[in-house]
């Protein structure tokens, strides 16, 4: 029997190692548009020595997480027999993009000793399938199969502008993967909202509490834009005093010290990005997800209730009526919002806000007593003087009967009338108001997140609310802004009725 070498040898020995493939092996085209070998950065690195079952990824951009992910999974597919891997992307162009620019041109630049052994029965624009029986594919949501292996790009973009494209993936190629295989999500942040949102949460909790993970909980990892090497700009950049302020609270508050490079690097970027850079190059996770929510309604509005402080934490005045302002669901199952205030002066404190579901009338009343507080008037919208079916009472007559005197908010009229006018009552009236920072928490964060329905075929949103979680919180907030004293008197409403008969 002929010896083995001492170069097939090492061969063997090499192709056996899985780290010495990843930084050996496999090529890929840089930012540069240059073919160069696949070394993983540091990034890459912390992800392969740390990948959890489930991780979940929040990050600022170009961080190579998903080419890690392209190149992990064809390595363990080429190498093992009888796995699928799966990776999702948001849209159908980034899912082949992924697959030709990633996935194919790393395993067509395989040396040919290699593809000779481990050929591709099956190359499509969205598979390889190999004469192991093992395989990689590239979707939008890869509901069918089972996979041992997933991926999730941008999954906070998806869950933003196509929740249930988001949904479908959650329960369906979630569900793909079983107990003890691998799962990575990564994205960076599209707004407070969200399963993203949701799973970064909860494993940053986790992660803080040093709580000992299960296979089905997700890790949290984070990387931010300081932790890029590349994010530097040797030269001299004039930083603007608000990002002074900003460098000093990071290392005062977070203990990140910037050199001068990065500062520049920052500064030169923020005068392109503006506000978008705490969503794509954020500083830290509480940042990522502080960003401006695309398409929302009160983005300035909260600017300046936020620069002026007026979220904060306020006794109840004495001596001033509680008002209570509505949006009910027009059946028991439906939600039913409550926003609580006083009005001092020239500003409305909103103290307090309810929101609950699948009850009735008689379920509120008893709220509202509980609260032990001392009301002023109680404002519905205005189609709760609409006569029920079955009934022929209204919600205003049938909230009589248990003691709620409800005033009915004026209705614009028909021929102005439109989302726009009722998101402009909102706009005006912000301006007078301060939150309890404990107590309106949940109505705060609606507010935040109420904005325009995304249309994906043409690419732009509509020009109407999307309905969500956060529609009720802020129809609620709606039926205060047109039915206040303070309300815009420019706006032509119909009169206001003044009292249930």
């Amino acid at each position: 029997m002929k010896k083995e070498t001492k170069e097939l040898k090492q061969f063997k020995n090499n192709m056996a190692n899985q780290k010495w493939r990843l930084n050996n092996l496999y090529w890929i085209v840089n930012e540069k548009g240059e073919k160069v070998k696949f070394r993983p950065n540091m990034v890459q690195q912390i992800l392969y020595k740390f990948l959890w079952f489930l991780s979940i990824i929040l990050k600022s951009r170009q961080h190579g997480v998903t080419t890690f992910f392209c190149i992990l999974f064809l390595d363990i597919c080429l190498f093992n027999s009888n796995m699928r891997a799966g990776i999702i992307a948001h849209n159908r162009e980034d899912a082949e993009a992924f697959f030709k620019d990633k996935v194919k041109f790393a395993y067509d630049n395989l040396p040919k000793e290699i593809k000779d052994v481990i050929t591709a029965k099956t190359d499509s624009a969205r598979e390889l399938l190999f004469n192991n029986n093992s395989a990689i594919r590239v979707g939008t949501s890869l509901r069918s199969g089972t996979l041992q292996y997933l991926h999730i790009s941008e999954f906070g973009k998806l869950c933003k502008k196509f929740p249930d494209k988001a949904k479908e993936i959650v329960t369906g190629a979630l569900n793909t993967v079983h107990a003890g295989q691998f799962i990575a999500i990564e994205s960076t942040a599209e707004g407070n909202e969200g399963y993203f949102f949701d799973y970064c949460q909860a494993a940053k909790k986790k992660k803080e509490g040093k709580v000992k993970l299960t296979m089905l909980d997700f890790k949290f990892f984070f990387f931010p834009w300081w932790q890029d090497p590349r994010n530097t700009l040797d030269a001299q950049v004039v930083i603007p005093k608000p990002l002074e302020a900003y460098f000093k609270s990071l290392k005062d508050k977070h203990s990140i010290a910037l050199d001068g490079k990065q500062q520049a690097w920052y500064s030169k970027k923020w005068e392109t990005q503006g506000d978008e850079m705490k969503r794509e190059h954020p500083s830290t996770p509480e940042e990522a997800f502080e960003a401006r929510i695309e398409g929302a309604y009160f983005t300035s509005q909260f600017q300046r209730i936020y620069k002026e402080k007026r979220i904060t934490i306020f006794p109840t005045e004495e001596g001033y009526p509680i008002d209570t302002w509505w949006d009910l669901g027009l059946r028991a199952s439906d939600t039913t919002a409550i926003w609580f205030s006083q009005t001092i002066g020239n500003m409305i404190h909103l103290i307090d806000f309810y929101e609950n579901y699948n009850e009735g009338l008689p379920f509120y009343k008893d709220i509202l007593r509980d609260t032990g507080y001392k009301f002023g008037k109680h404002t519905g919208p205005h189609d709760i003087n609409n006569t029920e079916w079955g009934t022929g009472k209204t919600r205003v007559e049938r909230a009589l009967e248990l003691g709620i005197d409800f005033e009915v908010a004026p209705k614009l009229r028909k021929d102005i009338q439109d989302d726009a006018d009722q998101i402009s009552a909102a706009r005006s009236i912000l301006p007078h108001c301060i939150f309890h920072e404990k107590n309106c928490a949940a109505g705060i964060k609606a507010l935040e997140n109420y904005r325009r329905e995304w249309d994906d075929k043409r690419g732009t949103y509509r020009d109407k609310p999307y309905h969500n979680w956060a529609s009720n919180p802020a129809d609620a907030f709606i039926t205060m802004a047109v039915a206040h004293e303070f309300a815009n008197t420019a706006a032509d409403f119909s009169p206001k009725r003044k009292r249930a008969a």
